[in-house]
């Protein structure tokens, strides 16, 4: 099998993205240059064929464990592919929640619930009641979370959000709606 450096510069995979964009990169490929080059024992293509394949299989479900069974791959190059798939989870595969009433908020805090300290959140919410974003604004003392209006509204506006809603928890978890509208 050729390397990265037999093959034409066009045809490789850092190349390609770069001239054709990640979209006309196979799934590989992508795995190929992310890892960047093999171990002195087997070429980057052959274990990123092994990869994409274990991505295909597992999906979300993909591990470390599952990575580092593939020949050639270590901690590092199995700590890429997992960062990468993460950073997409978090910032391009949003679900989209959508807010009505009080008791649809409650799993959204969750897990402030049982926290001794004081925590207040800020949810920011689009024209159609759906979550932007979802902050920790404070965290405070046992019995009280000081909140200063700018560090409430900074993100809301930069969200260009057409609502929010504050919870905080002291020691049952509560909520309730009122629409806040510009």
């Amino acid at each position: 099998m050729k390397t990265i450096k037999d093959m034409p510069k066009h045809a490789r995979p850092r190349e390609k993205l770069r001239e054709k964009g990640p979209s006309a990169l196979t799934d590989e490929e992508l795995v190929t240059a992310i890892l960047g080059m093999g171990t002195a024992g087997v070429d980057v293509r052959t274990i990123a064929r092994q990869v994409a394949s274990l991505i295909r299989e597992h999906k979300e479900e993909l591990s470390l464990d599952h990575l580092l069974e593939v020949p050639g791959m270590g901690l590092a190059k199995a700590s890429q592919i997992l960062a990468a798939f993460e950073l997409a989870r978090r910032h391009l595969l949003k679900e989209t929640i959508k807010v009505v009433s009080a008791k649809e908020v409650l799993p959204l805090v969750a897990d402030i619930a049982g926290k001794q300290q004081e925590h207040f959140v800020c949810i920011s919410l689009n024209g159609a009641n759906e979550v932007i974003e979802k902050r920790i604004v404070t965290i405070g003392l046992l019995n009280k979370s000081p909140v200063h209006p700018r560090e409430v509204f900074a993100d809301v506006i930069a969200d260009r959000a057409a609502g929010v809603i504050f919870v905080h928890n002291h020691r049952v978890l509560s909520v309730s709606l009122h629409e806040i509208r510009s």
